[in-house]
Parts: C-alpha cells; sequence; structure tokens
C-alpha cells in the first residue's frame, strides 16, 4: 500500500513570532523531518493568500481578529493578515528538510472564500488538485500533521476521508489555535468520528 505524508501550513506565520503564531507550533518541525523518510511521497500545503483576503481583519471595517462574518455566503472567523503569496510569512519554516518535500499545493488564494482544507476551499466548489494528484500516484493511506489542529489540519482530514482515503492523524505532530477552549480535543474527536485514525510516531514507523 502507497502512503503519503501531508505537511499542512508548516508556515513562518504560524510559528511563535508569526503574525498567527500556533503556540509551540515550532515543536513539530524535528518530528515532521524524523518521519518524512518512511513514506513513499510528502506533500506540503501552504495558506497562499493575495494580500486583500477576506479572512483578514484588516479588509473588513471596524472589525477584529475572533469577529464573526459573512463571506461569500459562508460564516468566516476573520484572523490577523497571515500568509500573503511571496512573503516571508508565508515560507516554510526553516529547519524543514524541503528537499524530501515531493509537492506543495497552494491554498487560499481566492480573496472572497476561505480554504482551511488543503483539498478544497471551505465551499467545496474549488479543489486544489491535491485529490487528484494522491490518486495519480496511487496513494491510499494518508498521515497528516501540521498546524493547526483545529482548523486547517482538522478540514483536511475530513475532506481526505470524503475522498475515501485511509487517514491517520499524527498525533505528536499537531498544534491548535485554541480560540475556544478545547478546540482541539472536539476537532479530533471530530475526525474520529470521520473515521480518521489517531496514531503516534511508534505506531506510524511499525506500519511502515
Amino acid at each position: 500500500m502507497k502512503n503519503a505524508l501531508i505537511l499542512v501550513d508548516i508556515q513562518n506565520d504560524f510559528i511563535p513570532g508569526g503574525a498567527l503564531a500556533v503556540p509551540d507550533g515550532d515543536s513539530i518541525i524535528p518530528i515532521a523531518n524524523k518521519i518524512m523518510g518512511n513514506f513513499d511521497i510528502v506533500i506540503a500545503t501552504q495558506d497562499w493568500h493575495p494580500s486583500n483576503h477576506g479572512s483578514f481583519a484588516s479588509q473588513h471595517l471596524g472589525r477584529m481578529p475572533g469577529d464573526i462574518v459573512k463571506l461569500n455566503g459562508l460564516t468566516q472567523l476573520l484572523w490577523p493578515d497571515h500568509c500573503i503569496q511571496n512573503t516571508k510569512g508565508a515560507k516554510l519554516v526553516p529547519g524543514l528538510n524541503i528537499d524530501q518535500i515531493t509537492k506543495i499545493f497552494h491554498k487560499g488564494m481566492e480573496k472572497d472564500i476561505d480554504s482551511y482544507s488543503g483539498f478544497y476551499d471551505n465551499a467545496w466548489k474549488k479543489d486544489t488538485g491535491l485529490g487528484n494528484y494522491l490518486k495519480q500516484q496511487n496513494i491510499e493511506q494518508i498521515s497528516i500533521m501540521g498546524l493547526a489542529t483545529d482548523y486547517c489540519v482538522k478540514f483536511t482530514a475530513l475532506d481526505a476521508r470524503k475522498l475515501g482515503f485511509m487517514t491517520n492523524l499524527i498525533k505528536e505532530g499537531i498544534r491548535g489555535v485554541e480560540v475556544n477552549k478545547k478546540d482541539c480535543k472536539k476537532a479530533v474527536a471530530e475526525m474520529e468520528n470521520a473515521g480518521v485514525k489517531v496514531i503516534s510516531t511508534n505506531d506510524l514507523v511499525k506500519k511502515l
């Protein structure tokens, strides 16, 4: 069975010091580097927003990060400006072994809709090409890690299940935003309910 590792949004703006820092987000870098060699292919996703992206609080007069608005008919949580195309904040983090990354997929490029998942936008109208690529590579099982547990990791895992992939969540390799207390715990439960298997790196090495 061919396996893929998906590294979700391990970007400068999501680690301490970044515009939308995930607490302890940089601690997953050595975990990613350690396990990459166990997979047939390694995929990275990147938030790749235009500077006027509708998820940015700066684009809504009088609004602040954390506020809720409607964007293109969908409920949208507003964020600080982050991961703007071709900026330092959007780059993959230093120390991540990019030489072992097979392919990178960008998401969140349409200004009027957000895209938490590495597969689809939040309305499931446009895909990034990731699903088709994995199928072309005859990938049956994927393992996911990255940032953040309660947003982009969760929606990437849920979409992977919708597309029929056997999906693992690497528990040591995720960190969350926790806008609300216990958001990460709820996100993991939601993934498990969808058929995502929570594993450790030790399980993964044994399996592969």
